[in-house]
């Protein structure tokens, strides 16, 4: 497999779908329904940079980062990395090839519970050190394995002489700290973090952020950043895609999602972000979002935000809109922005 330059494409996703049947009945039930998870997503992922996936809780972005790692066996759609189509590499309805499997050396993650991810039974060199027992050819022959796990402790900001204590001897942030040293003790080049720091205090989420981009400066890697916290992806990352009930809604540059949001549920989401000023923050307007999230087993019809959007018109209820680059790099899925604009209607949302 060709090496992917800095700047070119590492990780195309093309009407990504995820899809879980429902059942009803006994012995012999038959699939009635399917909860649409993730309902076809457009994206690239450049080599070098961070990608944020954001949006409510139930939007999908946990379900697609699975599918993209193909943890969970994609509905349809493809995925690519570094030019190899990776939804081909499965045998059977739920076994992989030994290709995919070693595929996942180049791709980790970063989950979101630090107390629930780390196997309390095991230590600290146990659970980093695992990976390198499943592929010991990534062991660097120059070192052996415990001052290699020493290494990577001291990489992500922990004493090495923890290497024999048990999870439940840490803080959460050391705990994800562990989590993040396991991530990269294969040397991956793209890392999904499935929120990584929703499950810790304020304080520490800046150092977890923080580390994550010194990392990704010293060792090259790539990011694709999952959050709901937009103030966090906006942090971290070179890029931001928007989610809403299985698809993208919208995808830019991050300065631009902040200064210059289109689709009315960006806007809504920016709207949420508190101001640490405090006169700013009582003169600015709020848009608040009427209704639940509607649910993936029934989702509407044409727009699936247009029963919440204070913008919607006729169309909005019977046209789905397409992801259009409306401005140079900047793609949007709004009737409202696409009317009039210039350009060609695709769905492929490239940079």
């Amino acid at each position: 497999m060709t090496a992917v330059a800095k700047g070119q494409t590492l990780l195309s996703v093309r009407g990504l779908q995820m899809h879980f049947p429902i059942s009803r009945g006994g012995l012999f039930s038959k699939s009635t329904s399917v909860i649409r998870a993730v309902d076809g997503i457009d994206l690239d992922v450049k080599s070098g940079e961070t990608i944020g996936l954001v949006g409510e809780s139930g939007c999908g972005k946990s379900t697609a980062g699975r599918a993209i790692l193909q943890l969970l066996r994609p509905t349809s759609g493809t995925v690519s990395f570094e030019g190899r189509e990776l939804t081909s590499l499965w045998r059977g309805k739920n076994r992989w090839t030994e290709e995919l499997r070693d595929l996942r050396r180049e791709m980790q993650m970063i989950f979101q519970d630090p107390y629930a991810s780390l196997d309390p039974r095991m230590t600290v060199e146990d659970i980093v050190g695992e990976p390198l027992r499943n592929f010991p050819e990534a062991l660097p022959t120059s070192t052996t394995l415990r001052r290699y796990i020493q290494d990577l402790l001291a990489k992500v900001g922990m004493d090495p002489r923890y290497i024999r204590r048990y999870p439940h001897e840490f803080s959460g942030g050391q705990r994800q700290r562990i989590g993040i040293a396991r991530a990269l003790a294969l040397k991956p080049k793209l890392i999904i973090a499935d929120e990584p720091v929703s499950a810790l205090d304020v304080s520490i989420q800046a150092q977890i952020l923080n580390l994550l981009k010194d990392l990704q400066r010293d060792l090259g890697l790539t990011y694709v950043f999952i959050a709901h916290d937009l103030a966090a992806v906006r942090h971290i990352s070179d890029r931001i895609a928007v989610m809403y009930l299985g698809r993208i809604v919208e995808v830019s540059d991050a300065a631009t999602i902040r200064a210059q949001p289109k689709h009315p549920y960006t806007k809504a989401l920016l709207s949420a972000v508190p101001v640490p000023d405090p006169v700013a923050e009582r003169a600015r307007r709020r848009t608040v979002l009427t209704g639940d999230v509607p649910s993936p087993l029934n989702p509407p019809s044409g727009c699936p935000f247009h029963p919440r959007c204070p913008e919607r018109i006729d169309r909005c209820a019977t046209d789905v809109p397409r992801l259009e680059e409306t401005s140079p790099g900047h793609w949007t899925s709004c009737h409202l922005v696409t009317l009039g604009a210039p350009g060609t209607s695709i769905r492929v949302a490239t940079s």
